[in-house]
């Protein structure tokens, strides 16, 4: 009686074991990081952070690494596409229709940094940005604003935190109603940029935002400025916030 009591506590620790690791996770997201222009240093950081992150929080990360297969058939099984540091043209145009559809499908977004640096040529992608970028000085340390302190994940910011990036200056407004979190305050860092024959910045004034979100085109969509640096992805204050945008952009939930 004892050995098959041993052995039927055996069986149930196993399936115990095998439920948890076949079970359900929160969500998936497909983690996108081609670049067709400037390739970050802080690439291969954030997507080590972000696969952490997964098993931190309990949902599945998938880097996507085959041009050809992003189809809808391929997306229906995530719940939101990462923009990880992309830069340029990256897809072609049944891709951006496969992009479209699955957002308004109800699905979300979440660009990372130079994701505003990505598709100029793609009027909805830049809607669904919100903003693009135009230009940036020098990394600087500067202080933090807090612009939505209801929206999760900002306890790292509080107090005009100091934080070291690269500041992008974005241009105007590509669609109504984004949401801004969180902005930078001019008056602490040097604004200006001299790129010489291609271009140069002032800032964009008191209202600098650097991470928004907005419902579009029946999905979601979540953008931050930081991320430049690489050891930002190994920062408790960026990770939460990076979070949050991820959460709300593949559930909904704030």
């Amino acid at each position: 009686m004892n050995r098959l009591k041993s052995l039927l506590l055996v069986v149930a620790i196993q399936f115990l074991f095998i439920s948890s690791t076949f079970a359900q996770k929160q969500f998936k997201v497909l983690l996108v990081t081609t670049t067709k222009g400037w390739h970050h240093e802080s690439l291969h950081a954030g997507v080590l952070a972000i696969q952490q992150m997964g098993a931190r929080n309990y949902f599945d990360v998938v880097l996507w690494e085959n041009p050809g297969g992003f189809t809808d058939e391929y997306l229906k099984q995530f719940q939101a596409v990462i923009f990880l540091n992309t830069t340029g043209d990256i897809f072609d145009d049944k891709q951006q229709q496969v992009m479209e559809r699955f957002i308004q499908s109800g699905k979300g977004y979440v660009g990372i940094h130079s994701a505003a640096d990505t598709e100029y040529d793609w009027p909805w992608y830049n809607k669904l940005v919100g903003r693009m970028f135009v230009i940036h000085p020098e990394v600087q340390t500067a202080k933090m604003k807090i612009f939505d302190p209801k929206f999760p994940g900002l306890q790292g910011f509080q107090n005009d935190r100091l934080w070291t990036e690269e500041w992008y200056e974005y241009g105007p407004e590509k669609v109504s109603g984004l949401n801004y979190i969180l902005g930078v305050d001019e008056s602490s860092y040097n604004a200006k940029a001299n790129w010489g024959g291609k271009g140069k910045g002032e800032g964009m004034g008191k209202m600098h935002p650097i991470a928004w979100y907005h419902e579009f085109n029946g999905g979601r969509a979540f953008y931050t400025g930081l991320g430049h640096v690489p050891t930002n992805f190994s920062e408790p204050a960026f990770l939460n916030h990076l979070y949050a945008g991820i959460f709300w952009a593949a559930t909904g939930k704030k």
